[in-house]
């Protein structure tokens, strides 16, 4: 039988703010940081724990032309700095057609998470723009994605959406970079295709772990995207939750989807997804109980929120 994961009903619980993406958390001086963003600029809010947070705090960026930008991932070193990625979507790429096509950044704060650097964009997709796509949003594009640090804290691993390219690269895909290049990460980043990794992070190709079915240029695409991974203590095992988009334009949500691998290292070892919850928007992510408890680390139950709500607690059995 497939692993897979129970819900259970829970007092409804939402984010202090509106949400388009996935919404990282991390601990710092005793209290729960959570970054939720919408394209408008990203907004924090502090509390003890999840279920008592305060109203949102906006969230500057310095110098940097990749605006608008949502804080997607996140990290902390242990003198405090903080580590985020970012979904980027230039404009203008379509001329008078409104696609774009997403790119995803890096950034460093020195304050807590009050004010970041922009140090530059470090993933990027190698396949041409195409701008007759009829998803509705994009016309290519590497977006909508989670980071997660490996067991060995040797490598930083992404999980990104592939919105162009052949059908056996669209979908997601991923792509790693050594945690000692952090702070000089552009060129550090290379992508997993055919087998391998070494594909350069900016326009290099990529072969999906989970391909699309019909693709993102079609009007019925069919494709999981927005992956959101944490690391499960109670399984001993890294769990990711998938967005499925079918079948018609505009990204309708068709359902919220699991998978289960050992290693991160391994992008083979991921299981086939499974549907755990539909009738849902967009973004399904955990955040842990207990002072570890985050979207990247969860134990034998956790929050699971869909678009910055929550009414289930998510259950894992082995």
């Amino acid at each position: 039988m497939a692993q897979t994961a129970t819900l259970r009903p829970a007092r409804p619980l939402n984010f202090p703010s509106a949400v388009d993406s996935n919404s990282p958390a991390l601990w710092l001086n005793g209290q729960l940081e959570v970054y939720n963003s919408t394209g408008m600029g990203p907004v924090k809010s502090l509390g003890f724990n999840q279920f008592h947070l305060s109203d949102a705090q906006v969230v500057t960026l310095g110098p940097s032309t990749h605006r608008p930008y949502w804080i997607e991932a996140t990290w902390t070193d242990a003198d405090g700095t903080i580590f985020a990625w970012y979904h980027h979507e230039p404009a203008g790429l379509c001329g008078a057609i409104h696609l774009t096509a997403p790119e995803i950044g890096a950034l460093v704060s020195y304050d807590g998470g009050n004010s970041f650097l922009d140090m530059g964009i470090i993933l990027e997709s190698g396949y041409p723009i195409n701008c007759y796509s009829q998803n509705g949003y994009f016309a290519g594009g590497n977006g909508d994605f989670s980071v997660l640090l490996g067991k060995n804290q040797k490598y930083f691993y992404f999980f990104f959406s592939n919105y162009a390219g052949s059908q056996d690269a669209q979908g997601v895909a991923l792509a790693r970079m050594p945690a000692d290049r952090r702070y000089t990460p552009v060129g550090a980043v290379e992508k997993y295709y055919q087998g391998r990794w070494g594909e350069p992070g900016l326009g290099g190709p990529v072969t999906a772990i989970f391909p699309v079915n019909v693709t993102w240029d079609q009007p019925n695409a069919d494709a999981f995207w927005g992956p959101s991974v944490h690391w499960n203590t109670h399984l001993g095992k890294f769990v990711m939750l998938l967005n499925h988009s079918c079948c018609s334009p505009g990204w309708p949500q068709e359902g919220v989807y699991i998978s289960f691998n050992s290693s991160l290292s391994n992008p083979r070892g991921w299981t086939p997804p499974v549907k755990i919850l539909d009738g849902v928007p967009w973004y399904p992510q955990v955040i842990g109980f207990g002072p570890d408890g985050t979207d990247k680390w969860a134990d034998h139950a956790a929050r699971l929120y869909v678009g910055g709500s929550s009414s289930w607690e998510i259950v894992f059995d082995p």
